[in-house]
């Protein structure tokens, strides 16, 4: 059986925001309006996840900064083409359609986050509840009731970006399935020790 050396790419902090993400996504996702106070703390755990995951992603480690995994279009498209034949490039860091994956996954999520404050705040909840509320008092003071249209509209894009982000995470894994294939390496255990295999 042959052996391939491997190399430390992705740090205890990446792997920790991963699968905590996962897991809070799951929780978020799964307690909706049943569990109200279960959904709002793993909304906001995210929230954290996602501000820690910027701040990482400009001063973090090699593989773990932005700037490691930004491609140009014309990188992408090459990349997936490789990729359907068969003859992709491997990356120690995230490939060119990785590094699409993860910023829609992040930027779905901050406004899955974003419309979820949102949408509490028009319940007189969360710490953007005292901007909403005085613009519905003078609102209300007008005779002029948007407390309701507001709180639909918030709902109606939360549900939509949470429902891409699911989406995007199937993708996601779909993708990761693909290229462990394609490269013949075990990605998640990679997101569990931190190696890769040297290419």
């Amino acid at each position: 059986m042959q052996q391939f050396s491997t190399i430390k790419v992705w740090d205890i902090s990446i792997r920790i925001f991963h699968w905590t993400l996962v897991i809070a996504f799951f929780i978020a996702y799964l307690s909706g309006d049943k569990l109200e106070t279960v959904h709002t703390y793993a909304g906001y755990y995210i929230l954290g996840l996602l501000l820690y995951r910027v701040i990482w992603g400009l001063i973090g480690t090699r593989y773990a900064r932005f700037s490691s995994f930004l491609f140009t279009p014309t990188q992408i498209l090459a990349y997936l083409k490789s990729m359907f034949a068969g003859k992709a490039d491997h990356y120690l860091g995230h490939n060119p359609a990785g590094s699409v994956m993860v910023f829609m996954l992040l930027i779905s999520l901050v406004i899955t986050t974003w419309t979820g404050l949102e949408l509490y705040a028009t319940e007189g909840k969360g710490p953007l509840a005292e901007n909403i509320m005085s613009v519905n008092s003078v609102a209300y003071a007008n005779g002029n009731e948007q407390h309701g249209g507001n709180e639909e509209f918030w709902e109606e894009l939360h549900e939509v970006f949470s429902n891409l982000t699911l989406i995007l995470v199937g993708l996601h894994i779909l993708g990761v399935l693909f290229s462990a294939r394609l490269h013949k390496e075990n990605l998640v255990q990679a997101m569990i020790t931190g190696r890769k295999r040297v290419p």
